[in-house]
Order: structure tokens, then C-alpha cells, then sequence
């Protein structure tokens, strides 16, 4: 089984679907509760994104008929998916935990991966022996997925986008990685349930919605991450 079933296996009965936005940056989907994940789109030159096949038809389904999109090969389609599987996990309880902290404390004078270019970038090199960034778009200084074979081997902290989730490449990446590596993965779109843990990671750090109609606005009007107002930060640690 692939995480991905696996995580859909784990969730509690099934849960009507109340409602689902797919905005310019996050995908929500509310049905036991809000799920959040980044907003993918499948990159087609001249022609625009594959649609999704039953738009305007989703909130008649469960929100498992939902989950199962995570499994699409198409990113718009796996992005619901994700946000719905999301949305079905146990709230967890506990203090709040900043992903960045988290990975400074654990990277100090180590050789860091990170798979995507996220913000924080630049002020963990600081903190740092060596850092490589492995990204798909790339940005001055990143390293293409070509080079993952290459340097994942050799660092001995991987910090890992959850978007690997929803292209599909999470478990190339963990074979590639060293057993005594310290394996974190981050972003909105991680799902805070211990199934991932079973998978190699040691430690998930992602977000729940604390007030719902908050979120919902912000992401609505185009808000980054940073923008958005009503989630909680949560790390759960194996």
C-alpha cells in the first residue's frame, strides 16, 4: 500500500461533504473538520490545467470518495484529495510548534536537504554546514530533483515539502535518504497522523484550522501562507 492508502485506511467513518475551495493558493475542504493543502496544478504549456472531472458536483460525495482524489494523477485532483483526508484527521492537542524552530534546533552545524524552497531558507543556512535545497521550480542556488540521488544520501537532516504527497514522489524520496538521517516533513498540507511515522519520518509538523471562517476568507482572497489568520501550528514527534 502507498501512504496515501494507508492514511485513507487509519481515518474514522466516513463524513458528509459541507463544502470545497479550490483558491489560487490553498485547496480547503470541510467535512468532519477544515483540511487544508496547497493548491497544485498540472503545468501544460499553451493549454490550460486539467479540469476537475466532477466540479460542481464534489460536496455530493463522502469525504472519503474525496480522499481517494489524493491518489489522482492529476495535482488539482490530488490537492482536494489531500485537503479532504486533512480534514477527517483527530484533531491533536498540545502546545503550539514552530516547523522552523523545530528544524533549527535540529540542523545546528549538520548537513541539511531540504525538498522545496521555502521561506525560511536563507536563514537556516545561517545555522547550518551545508544546505542543499532540491526544488522543481527553480530558484538561484537550488538544485534540480535529478540531484536528489546525490545529495539526500549525505545529509544528515531532510526537511521534506508535504506537496511530495500530492506528486506522488514521497516514497522515492525516503529511499533515498540515510535510516540515521533526521527526517521532518512540513507545510499545510501535511497530515498529522502517525501512519507517516510508520513511514521513516520522525517528525510532522503542519496546521489545523482553529477558526474555520477565518481561514476560509484569507484563502479566498489569495492569501500565502503567511497571510492566513485562524490555524494552529502542530509538530507531533515519533
Amino acid at each position: 500500500m502507498s501512504p496515501i492508502d494507508d492514511l485513507i485506511a487509519a481515518l474514522e467513518p466516513d463524513h458528509p461533504v459541507r463544502e470545497v475551495w479550490v483558491c489560487a493558493y490553498w485547496t480547503a475542504v470541510w467535512t468532519r473538520y477544515l483540511g487544508l493543502a496547497s493548491t497544485l496544478r498540472d503545468e501544460c504549456p499553451g493549454h490550460p490545467s486539467r479540469p476537475v472531472e466532477e466540479a460542481g458536483h464534489l460536496t455530493d460525495k463522502t469525504a472519503r470518495e474525496l480522499c481517494r482524489l489524493a491518489n489522482s494523477d492529476s495535482l488539482i485532483e490530488a490537492s482536494i484529495g489531500m485537503a479532504a483526508i486533512n480534514s477527517m484527521l483527530p484533531r491533536v492537542k498540545g502546545e503550539e510548534v514552530n516547523a522552523e524552530e523545530l528544524l533549527v534546533e535540529r540542523s545546528a552545524g549538520r548537513k541539511v536537504a531540504v525538498i522545496g524552497h521555502f521561506p525560511f531558507v536563507t536563514r537556516l543556512r545561517d545555522h547550518v554546514e551545508t544546505l542543499w535545497v532540491i526544488e522543481q521550480r527553480l530558484r538561484p542556488g537550488d538544485l534540480p530533483q535529478s540531484e536528489a540521488g546525490r545529495v539526500l544520501p549525505q545529509a544528515d537532516v531532510v526537511a521534506i515539502s508535504a506537496t511530495t504527497l500530492i506528486n506522488h514522489t514521497l516514497p522515492e524520496i525516503l529511499q533515498k535518504c540515510r535510516q540515521d538521517s533526521f527526517r521532518i516533513m512540513l507545510g499545510a498540507t501535511t497530515p498529522l497522523s502517525p501512519v507517516l511515522l510508520d513511514y521513516g519520518l520522525n517528525a510532522l509538523c503542519g496546521v489545523q484550522a482553529a477558526d474555520p471562517q477565518v481561514v476560509i476568507r484569507h484563502i479566498q482572497e489569495g492569501a500565502i501562507f503567511r497571510q492566513v489568520r485562524g490555524v494552529r501550528l502542530v509538530c507531533i514527534e515519533r
